[in-house]
């Protein structure tokens, strides 16, 4: 084969690519350079070699080396001093350096208009592990020590093209032995942009707080101090990649209790750091795919299934258990000054006592902290000390949350990550709902989506969101053609595309809340043609200005019909029926006609509530609206059974739900557990059958194995039902997606996914971007463009 010109888009810039194309055509004696370009890479190479070159490009990548398309041309001759045509010179040759080949060489970038993304911050790789352990090494326990294969990228950014002196290690030039390591693309440290050392970088600092030690100020060393602390049943604030953590002894209850009345977080479960998965033998069940998410690059927090030993207080009530590693060189030093500072990495397999929850610094659920004023101010009262550095955090990013088969939070490690598309369009900012905001840019093939927002119910929330805005778009380098948000009038996500738009003089689309949920699916599997869709989730407004939350759709681009959806529920007393699970209980047995019965239901199961007030709402339909949300008929199911009266945070009685069905095991679905009617789907029949259930297990087991039964029947008969009525132009939908909040639920998933395939179904659920409203801006954004 003659020379080729080698166009590489993807994620290959600032994550060792070009220093791997240099090894492996000097490897190969190949002639050619490579330089990054305004979309990616492009290497041009001859010789003889040529052919095996391209086979085993794509399959050798640095470990965050992510390629998405490969262009190949044959070309003439290559012109060393030229650089093909542009005349720019050599950055490198290492003929005169080292005595390598003279033929591949790396040039300076390419300017242009910039077509690929900075890389998402990444958990700190096995050689940077190594040298924070070695004696010998200029970085022992140095915690500020990275490579262009790990550490932070995205919240250090400020702008593009991705330098240092566009990120927040500008302050901090290289020293002499740093900027020989950056200058050498043999070292794994080539044009790694946050590079340093003892010598030229950030420093630790830890600074009491005012009266648990005793005086403010500084500590010599502060890691072993730390150490100290946490085990003396301190609560410390530990500076991480995209904000602030608050951690104790997750083995100390008292210190647990301690965090969730000072965070005022009552029962909303923690994560646990640990060094490895033996340490948390005995906790948590971590398979190999636990492991794999675990020590992925991204190093999220990984849903593991509790095992038979309880962290008191951790995650109480639930099946299971969130469980990290160690991200950072700062975090790993923790464990290494606890084992005794040993030389050498064996230690790092050998389980380890110390076990920390690490919970996200956004008191009163505002934003994240990221900065050290901001901390001693905001924390004061909640952290007994802080372990900080100089090093700013630019964007908040907070710890990712996934399980196998899918990203629950999309945050730190993926952010900003694109997501390919299936076509092109125009630029699209999508601003997302109100609960679990993200936003999403859509630029030409690809969505990047935001890091994990939260939800708009603060100003300082809202205020985040805008900075999110800023900031994606500064480093993407683009400006939105269009719009997109919800179509609830009164979020402030809509609020700020209005705003937005009417400054940049583009329109603003809203979009329904549910044809949403089952684009973002579509978006991601790259789906164009007719499909049914399933949204199931807490809440949203359906385009009739009526809450929905079930429902069963036909989705074709832009265009949404409802065919059929859950029997409504009323709301007794509008939102509070959301937090208060024995209201909805009490609505389901008055739909069912058996008010009578509620005084000795509610005797028996909450006897501290009283029914008259809420039966006489609900006889007069008064503040009672209705919803066809599956997210409350989990919450009746809870309440029926007992579970709780009151819920702390969203989701929580469905969770526990879940987490009994998951104790009990499976049972048979209820025969007749629900009924049919012009499509829409009643399950009032099992409900009721758990009013009369003393055992919770089983009755949530009941539950869930008779609601996947019973929409897995709704789902295979709508096709046959819409053909009937030809309410979807006689055509046969085979594939589905399903989406929504209640997406996220394991038993129901795993049960209804089996029914539909056995049915000869198609199953398309969210992976890369949350089912919940975590992925709404996604489908906003495709739909925009249609």
């Amino acid at each position: 084969m003659s020379a080729c010109c080698i166009k590489v888009r993807g994620l290959v810039q600032g994550v060792g690519f070009r220093p791997y194309v240099w090894r492996l055509a000097n490897e190969l004696g190949l002639s050619g350079w490579v330089r990054n370009d305004s979309a990616g890479v492009t290497v041009t190479v001859d010789g003889e070699n040529v052919p095996e070159f391209l086979a085993r490009l794509p399959h050798e990548l640095p470990v965050l080396a992510r390629i998405d398309s490969l262009e190949v041309d044959e070309i003439g001759e290559i012109g060393f001093e030229t650089g093909h045509e542009t005349g720019d010179r050599p950055r490198f040759s290492f003929a005169e350096n080292r005595g390598l080949s003279p033929f591949f060489v790396i040039l300076d970038s390419e300017s242009g208009e910039v077509g690929t993304a900075i890389g998402p911050d990444a958990g700190i790789c096995p050689d940077c592990i190594a040298d924070i352990c070695n004696p010998q090494s200029r970085r022992w326990r140095y915690a500020f020590t990275t490579c262009t294969h790990c550490g932070p990228r995205y919240t250090v950014s400020r702008g593009i093209p991705y330098d240092r002196a566009q990120t927040s290690l500008a302050p901090f030039p290289l020293c002499s032995t740093c900027a020989v390591e950056y200058a050498n693309p043999a070292d794994r440290r080539f044009h790694a942009e946050t590079t340093c050392c003892p010598d030229c970088g950030p420093r630790l600092v830890l600074s009491p707080g005012p009266s648990p030690l005793g005086g403010e100020g500084s500590v010599l060393d502060p890691l072993a101090e730390t150490v100290r602390l946490l085990r003396a049943g301190k609560i410390v604030a530990i500076k991480g990649l995209g904000g602030f953590h608050l951690a104790c002894d997750a083995r100390n209850a008292e210190a647990v209790a301690e965090l969730r009345r000072r965070k005022q977080r009552e029962a909303k479960p923690f994560a646990v750091m640990a060094l490895n998965s033996a340490s948390l033998a005995g906790y948590a069940q971590i398979d190999a795919e636990h492991e794999a998410l675990r020590d992925s690059p991204a190093a999220p927090i990984v849903l593991c299934p509790k095992a038979a030993q309880e962290l008191t207080g951790v995650a109480p009530d639930l099946a299971w258990l969130g469980t990290m590693r160690p991200a950072t060189p700062l975090h790993l030093l923790l464990w290494h000054e606890a084992a005794g500072r040993p030389a050498g990495t064996d230690w790092l397999t050998q389980p380890h006592e110390l076990l920390l929850v690490m919970t996200s610094a956004n008191p009163q659920g505002e934003p994240l902290v990221i900065g050290n004023d901001e901390a001693q101010e905001r924390l004061a009262g909640i952290a007994d000390a802080f372990l900080m550095h100089d090093r700013d955090i630019v964007i908040r990013c907070d710890d990712s949350l996934v399980k196998p088969g899918g990203v629950l939070r999309r945050a730190r490690g993926f952010t900003p990550l694109p997501i390919a598309l299936a076509d092109d369009g125009p630029t699209v900012l999508a601003l997302g709902a109100y609960l679990k905001n993200t936003l999403c840019v859509m630029k030409g093939r690809q969505a990047f989506l935001s890091q994990h927002i939260g939800g708009l119910d603060n100003a300082a929330a809202i205020g985040f969101l805008e900075e999110s805005v800023i900031h994606l778009l500064a480093i993407l380098d683009v400006k939105p053609d269009l719009i997109a948000h919800d179509l609830h009038p009164d979020f402030a996500s809509t609020h700020l595309a209005l705003r937005l738009a009417a400054e940049l003089g583009v329109p603003a689309i809203g979009v329904a809340h549910h044809h949403a949920h089952i684009a973002a699916i579509c978006a991601e599997h790259g789906v164009n043609e007719p499909l049914l869709g399933l949204a199931i989730d807490g809440v949203g407004l359906g385009p009739d200005g009526g809450l929905w939350g079930g429902e069963l759709l036909r989705v074709d681009g832009a265009d949404c019909q409802r065919l059929g959806h859950l029997k409504p529920l009323a709301l007794p007393g509008g939102d509070r029926a959301a937090r208060e699970p024995w209201r909805m209980a009490v609505s389901a047995l008055h739909a069912a006609g058996l008010s009578e019965r509620v005084p000795a239901w509610l005797a028996r199961r909450y006897p501290q509530r009283d029914a008259k007030p809420l039966l006489a709402m609900l006889d007069k339909n008064l503040r009672c609206p209705p919803t066809s949300s599956l997210g409350r008929l989990f919450d009746a199911a809870a309440g029926l059974l007992g579970l709780r009266a009151e819920s702390f945070y969203e989701g929580q009685a469905a969770m526990e739900l879940e987490g009994l069905a998951a104790a009990h095991g499976s049972v048979p679905a209820m025969a007749g557990g629900m009924r049919l009617t012009d499509n829409i789907a009643d399950f009032s029949p099992v409900l009721m059958a758990l009013a009369d259930c003393d055992a919770p297990g089983y009755g949530a087991a009941l539950f869930h194995a008779t609601l996947a039964n019973g929409l897995a029947q709704w789902i295979i008969a709508t096709p046959q039902e819409c053909f009937l009525r030809g309410a979807v132009n006689r055509e046969k939908l085979s594939k589905i997606a399903i989406g929504g909040g209640c997406a996220m639920n394991t038993i129901l998933m795993s049960a209804l996914r089996a029914q539909l395939v056995a049915a000869g179904i198609v199953v398309l659920e969210a992976i890369q971007a949350p089912a919940n409203d975590g992925g709404l801006a996604l489908g906003q954004a495709w739909l925009a463009r249609r």
